[in-house]
């Protein structure tokens, strides 16, 4: 059988997310969480990126690394679905693929270029876990947007938004630079469409800290803010 294409990591994307429960579903949904994007030792060439700052918005391709499938399926079950309906996978952007690889559209908010890791890009809109690796980096244009286009049962996660209520006390324990979206992704509701026990507390870990909430109709109130000390804050 002939050999595919032979992909390097030229980056990784640092992110308070060390797992996938809690991340937005698409890029772009909650703007206002934030990433950094920290390239491999063999790509830390600011020559490389010379011009990359007249862009507001990059596509970043990467992989799901914690998605990764000895067999892939014909048909997955996505969750906006309910998990009971199966699709076709190439109709979805489901991370179990022949080629588990992702697309994220995100906002490139500053660029360094002398830093102690070589040069950085600071973006926001992310949907990437800490560590996530990235193997191509290009610039968003106007001609990628398309107004007009239909996106049949993923459209309606940009309107299934929960209203929020995160006790002040609660709030506090959080980074003020990082309560916008972390609000954003609690709003998104990070349950499964199939789980809806009102009084089943979930959790998912963020920036060195345990966020667990309940979800009772369309109210999301976090319970608890406690620090995780399997994880250290960035």
């Amino acid at each position: 059988m002939k050999q595919g294409l032979q992909l390097d990591v030229i980056a990784h994307m640092r992110t308070h997310f060390p797992s996938k429960f809690g991340l937005p579903r698409q890029s772009g949904l909650a703007s206002g969480l934030p990433g950094t994007v920290v390239f491999a030792p063999a790509y830390r060439n600011a020559d490389a990126l010379r011009g990359i700052e007249e862009f507001s918005h990059l596509w970043l391709i990467w992989e799901f690394s914690q998605a990764v499938q000895a067999e892939w399926h014909a048909t997955v079950r996505p969750p906006r679905l309910g998990g009971n309906q199966r699709v076709g996978v190439f109709a979805t952007r489901s991370p179990y693929r022949p080629n588990p690889l992702g697309l994220s559209s995100v906002r490139l908010d500053s660029v360094e270029l002398d830093t102690p890791l070589g040069p950085v890009l600071h973006v926001s809109g992310i949907d990437m876990v800490d560590g996530t690796p990235i193997y191509d980096i290009k610039p968003y244009i106007l001609l990628d947007s398309h107004p007009d286009a239909r996106e049949s049962f993923a459209g309606p996660a940009k309107s299934h938004l929960l209203q929020v209520v995160f006790p002040e006390n609660l709030l506090s324990a959080v980074p003020e630079a990082l309560r916008p979206g972390l609000t954003q992704a609690l709003a998104l509701d990070p349950r499964p469409a199939y789980q809806t026990d009102p009084a089943r507390v979930y959790g998912f870990p963020f920036a060195g800290l345990e966020i667990g909430f309940t979800v009772d109709g369309n109210v999301l109130t976090v319970r608890r803010v406690t620090v995780n000390l399997n994880q250290p804050a960035q």
